[in-house]
């Protein structure tokens, strides 16, 4: 049996009523020489999309904030206010509102991260018909939930969205569904394509360049064909995931390749191999490549929200994570530039490590790794560095230490900075003040586990208390609790994280000897903080007390840390 080539296949114009899985012929290369879609065709297809059944026409807002940070104005195109909270209702409605009525009796069937299936089902719910909707396994609840209650059939499958996709072929072909892609198919790329159509509308002024996420590549083939009819000066400029970069990778080599494995943090373009159609359009009409990485989503994520007090996914924050790299590579000023928000389908529990991420994308925050003399004074001298530091003092977000060396301590600190690259030109003034350091804010096992794993059983934590505090956090209060410690009972222990909550929770070990006890509880009275004693607790001795204590050191009386 003659079985087709892909590479001989393309989409061509024909009857959209064929009856078939797709509203067009695909053509082997044995039959007459296909003839695929022109720039005309598109911009006939956009301009005559359905879309507004289902879709609204989104607002084209000025980043103000960010626009003045970056000396070039950006304008948010907010897709992410649709009733799905994503563009790709846009193509789904496109797509489906033009099936026969004998498709839409048997029902539809999509693979999808998350967005694509929202719009299938919304589509399919206000065209009175079935949807079967194939999901990765890795997709966000929240989509998930979203599908179901818009009465789309989800069926988990694979770990990325071509793993769905190859099962939802499976499924359409034994049930005689229609399938709806997600990016590969002329209507949903036309329909993706009144985004532009509306942009062009919505902004009639000098535009330099569109800013597109791309996963498979529907959104900026749509988005492409429009502006480049229109307003071929305008630059499209594709952005990419650095471990989702499929297009760019194909463009590249000059075929479509399929990525071993994809990145799942944006989970909306997590796509191993871009469509046919979107990568011969892409080919003609994308005129530059951004890849960017987490942390840098993340930064967006929070600009943003800065701006507009809407959270995006990371998929809808990917063009603007763009813009900003681009204007710090190309030193552009004075440029106007657009980004696509494409999709608001954020998990609530991933805000968490967007929010530790960004100040790293940002370089609002140094990671210091400090090696601090074990002798007494010098944890003193330590704090007057950080509040000598050029630029004015800095709040100190983090500050872990477990005692484990008699003769040194070693101490995991987290500073505010003022500017990029200034966590390494810290750790440069630290060292040459006697106290050396490693600059960790790039540092991957800093950022996801070192830092939360400074602690342990100690045998030097001799006669340890280990107690909870509670302070007001305002800029330089833990300097100043700090600075209320008494020199003469040793800090073993030392745990505190600024969580952006309005007050800071301290964990501290204090080695106290037996004879000291009165003293210690006076203290504690005149402290000024609120404070629990967790010396009890069942989790203190499974996993910070040591079982074997080492000897105290006659001569010093105790052992332990000297440098508070």
């Amino acid at each position: 049996m003659l079985k087709p080539n892909p590479r001989d296949c393309a989409w061509v114009r024909g009857n959209a009523k064929t009856g078939g899985a797709f509203p067009y012929d695909i053509r082997m290369s044995s039959a007459p020489p296909p003839q695929p879609l022109t720039a005309i065709d598109y911009l006939r297809k956009i301009l005559t999309a359905r879309v507004y059944d289902v879709a609204v026409e989104t607002p084209l807002d000025p980043a103000r904030q960010l626009s003045r940070r970056l000396h070039n104005k950006v304008l948010l195109k907010r897709e992410d206010q649709q009733p799905v909270f994503s563009f790709k209702l846009r193509g789904a409605y496109n797509k489906m509102a033009q099936l026969t009525p004998e498709q839409l009796q048997k029902g539809v069937i999509c693979a999808s991260a998350g967005n694509h299936a929202q719009g299938v089902a919304l589509s399919a719910h206000r065209l009175g018909t079935r949807a079967v909707v194939v999901m990765p396994t890795t997709t966000p609840q929240v989509k998930v939930d979203a599908v179901r209650t818009l009465g789309g059939e989800v069926v988990l499958h694979g770990d990325s969205y071509s793993d769905a996709y190859a099962h939802a072929v499976e499924l359409q072909r034994r049930e005689g569904l229609t399938f709806i892609h997600p990016f590969d198919d002329p209507d949903v790329i036309a329909g993706q394509g009144t985004i532009a159509m509306e942009m062009l509308r919505q902004h009639q002024g000098p535009l330099d360049a569109v800013f597109v996420a791309i996963g498979g590549g529907g959104l900026i083939a749509g988005v492409s064909a429009y502006i480049k009819a229109l307003r071929p000066e305008i630059r499209v400029i594709g952005v990419q995931m650095n471990d989702s970069d499929a297009m760019r990778r194909s463009i590249e080599a000059g075929e479509r390749i399929e990525l071993a494995d994809v990145g799942l943090f944006s989970d909306g373009t997590a796509v191993k191999r871009v469509g046919e159609e979107t990568f011969r359009l892409a080919r003609q009409w994308i005129d530059d490549f951004v890849v960017v990485d987490t942390d840098a989503v993340c930064a967006a994520i929070k600009d943003i929200f800065v701006d507009t007090r809407s959270i995006v996914e990371p998929a809808g924050a990917l063009a603007v994570a763009a813009i900003k790299q681009y204007v710090a590579e190309h030193k552009t000023r004075g440029q106007t530039y657009a980004a696509i928000l494409c999709g608001a389908n954020m998990n609530f529990d991933r805000l968490r490590f967007v929010a530790e991420r960004a100040e790293v994308g940002e370089e609002r925050e140094a990671l210091l790794a400090v090696t601090i003399p074990e002798e007494r004074g010098s944890f003193r001298r330590f704090l007057e560095l950080i509040g000598s530091l050029p630029g004015g003092p800095r709040n100190v977000t983090e500050f872990n230490y477990r005692i484990q060396d008699p003769q040194r301590a070693h101490v995991f600190v987290g500073l505010t900075t003022h500017t990029p690259g200034e966590g390494a030109k810290i750790a440069q003034r630290f060292s040459r003040h006697g106290f050396p350091t490693l600059d960790l804010s790039h540092d991957d096992l800093a950022q996801e586990h070192i830092r939360h794993m400074v602690g342990g059983q100690s045998p030097l934590a001799h006669d340890e208390r280990l107690l909870r505090f509670v302070f007001p956090e305002r800029p330089g209060a833990l300097l100043k609790f700090l600075s209320l410690m008494r020199p003469g009972w040793n800090i073993s222990l030392f745990h505190y994280r600024n969580q952006g909550a309005d007050y800071g929770r301290i964990l501290v070990g204090l080695q106290v000897p037996p004879e000291d006890d009165a003293d210690f509880s006076e203290f504690l009275q005149t402290l000024g903080y609120p404070w629990v004693e967790e010396t009890h607790n069942p989790l203190y001795g499974m996993f910070l007390r040591s079982p074997n204590p080492a000897t105290p050191d006659v001569k010093d009386g105790r052992m332990g840390s000297q440098i508070f």
